[in-house]
């Protein structure tokens, strides 16, 4: 009986050491084989971060990008499309001699002196009233021309008095053509520098406020064949 238990003792330990070192030597050795080993943990790749396209008014379907500063003239040349049309591909038109463009469907729209913006809500107006139910217009200035728009003259009190070629790829302003003119004279008023349309009309401009306090939104852009008259203060203190 004592001899029993010993071998039961002896055969017990035996399988507990043979369990232990499998165990040790392989981890899976005591697993449950019914059911398979979750799969490995693998890290999604995150996607690469697209760069940013770059926005350009051509490739906009928003009129509220068109640029709204620089003015058109004779013989510039705009890219035009209306975003609802299938093709949806732009036509180079130009601004003719008489200050119009050509525009598909509408004919002649007066374009001299407009901007993009402004010159794409004209269009737009057109449009709609015969032709199209909405119409997104997108124009943008191609290639400005680089024929004088015509001239301005400047007199009165000036450093240098006469006429003045408008820059073709800028918008010419009075303070601009009083600068180009060699600065105000010594007793210029400057506060009531007058600028006289051929049409008659005229504009009373603070020049010192535009020019010395930065005010340029009350600057006045020239048209061909504008005058600038510098008047001299009343009293020379």
């Amino acid at each position: 009986m004592k001899y029993r238990v010993y071998a039961c003792a002896l055969v017990l330990s035996f399988s507990v050491s043979v369990t232990g070192t499998a165990q040790r030597y392989n981890p899976g050795y005591n697993q449950d084989t019914s059911s398979p080993p979750p799969p490995p943990q693998v890290e999604k790749a995150t996607a690469a971060a697209e760069p940013p396209t770059t926005s350009t008014v051509l490739r906009t379907n928003s009129m509220s990008a068109l640029d709204e500063k620089k003015k058109l003239g004779s013989n510039d040349y705009v890219s035009f499309r209306v975003v609802e049309d299938r093709d949806n591909e732009s036509q180079r038109l130009r601004v003719n001699d008489n200050g119009e463009l050509e525009v598909p469907y509408i004919g002649p729209v007066p374009a001299s002196g407009k901007t993009c913006k402004q010159l794409a809500y004209d269009i737009k107006g057109a449009l709609e009233r015969e032709y199209y139910y909405h119409a997104t217009v997108i124009l943008a200035l191609d290639r400005v021309s680089e024929k004088s728009r015509g001239r301005i003259y400047v007199y009165g009190s000036v450093r240098q008095q006469g006429p003045q070629e408008i820059p073709p790829d800028e918008s010419y302003t009075a303070s601009k053509a009083v600068i180009r003119a060699g600065g105000f004279g010594d007793f210029a008023n400057k506060r009531k520098v007058k600028v006289t349309r051929k049409d008659g009309k005229d504009f009373t401009v603070d020049l010192k406020r535009v020019i010395e306090e930065g005010k340029s939104e009350e600057d006045v852009v020239l048209q061909p064949d504008d005058q600038i008259y510098v008047p001299q203060r009343l009293i020379n203190m």
